[in-house]
């Protein structure tokens, strides 16, 4: 059962919650989706990459960012390249952890 303390803190939530406005609401049930997947929190409970940076690294870094000098209008489209793959923007958003 809970303690009065987190109890306490669930009301405060849903209270707060109550308050919120739609796209507001959309952006914490997003949060509260990531903080609840075990992936995420995998990745957000993991040590910081601590190991030095390779020479085929920087190398790699060096090559992406001649790329983009030559190329000033970027690269491709971030919905383009998942147009490539038949899904859109609110497949994203909309997809089931």
């Amino acid at each position: 059962m809970a303690s009065n303390d987190s109890r306490n803190e669930k009301d405060q939530a849903h209270d707060l919650i109550d308050r919120l406005l739609a796209a507001q609401l959309s952006a914490v049930v997003t949060l509260l989706e990531a903080m609840l997947d075990p992936v995420s929190r995998a990745i957000a409970a993991a040590p910081e990459d601590d190991e030095p940076e390779t020479d085929a690294e920087r190398n790699a870094v060096a090559k992406s960012k001649a790329w983009f000098e030559r190329h000033p209008n970027g690269g491709i489209p971030h919905d383009d390249v998942l147009a490539e793959f038949g899904v859109t923007p609110g497949d994203l958003r909309n997809r089931k952890v």
